[in-house]
């Protein structure tokens, strides 16, 4: 069945991910490429906050699709699909960093000093000077990547992606409380009024489409088409 096809019959926009997953785990495979589209924005911002690399960042995505297909016997939906989901990515992202020996946990109680980032940011264009969108965007892109790990990756998911406090905290393995101390920090760090005059424009950041889009979906289904088919399981 082709992608038009599915767009105009199968799947309406009103579709739950909860009943597009019970349709792919009854068979009808093809339909994951509802859900790869539907969050691939989401994963890209994620696994780039993680491992600051943008291609090495598909790859993180694709992994975790066919991780996530693989293990859809296992989503119970007492949580929504998509924090599932963006739980596995972060795994992924974070198992990278540990294979390159780069992850290094920063506790809460570390100051901005001794993080010795607070000078990399000052160096960053002041945005009075950068009115264009594109440079704006290009702005918040660098400011959010100049940060640390963790520091970064709260930022992204609260600030750019729009994830909710308690989100972040199942997606991360983190306190609700540790979540706003780190975004606090961030934001600081940032100099948030960069991300307020950035305004609507943050959800123009690390854009995911077109090609690049496209490329993950074929790719990840060309490597779910040599797995064994994802049925319910029988009770």
């Amino acid at each position: 069945m082709s992608t038009e096809a599915l767009a105009d019959t199968a799947i309406p926009d009103r579709c739950t991910d909860e009943e597009i997953v019970a349709r792919v785990r009854a068979g009808d495979t093809a339909l994951y490429e509802i859900i790869m589209r539907r969050y691939n924005q989401r994963l890209y911002r994620i696994a780039v906050a993680i491992v600051r690399d943008a291609s090495e960042a598909e790859d993180v995505m694709q992994d975790a699709y066919v991780r996530a297909y693989q293990h859809l016997d296992q989503f119970a939906a007492r949580a929504p699909f998509a924090a599932w989901l963006t739980r596995i990515a972060v795994h992924e992202a974070l198992g990278r960093l540990r294979q390159r020996d780069r992850y290094v946990p920063i506790k809460d109680d570390e100051t901005e000093g001794e993080l010795g980032m607070t000078e990399a940011i000052s160096t960053l264009p002041d945005p009075e000077q950068n009115t264009s969108r594109a440079e704006i965007r290009q702005l918040l892109e660098d400011v959010v990547l100049s940060l640390p790990d963790h520091y970064r990756t709260v930022i992204m998911l609260r600030d750019v992606e729009g994830l909710s406090i308690s989100e972040i905290a199942a997606a991360l393995d983190l306190t609700e409380q540790n979540v706003k101390v780190r975004l606090h920090r961030g934001r600081a760090m940032a100099r948030g009024c960069i991300l307020e005059r950035v305004g609507t424009n943050a959800k123009e950041a690390f854009s995911f489409m077109g090609t690049r889009c496209d490329r993950v979906v074929r790719n990840v289904l060309a490597r779910l088409a040599t797995l064994a088919p994802v049925h319910e399981s029988v009770q």
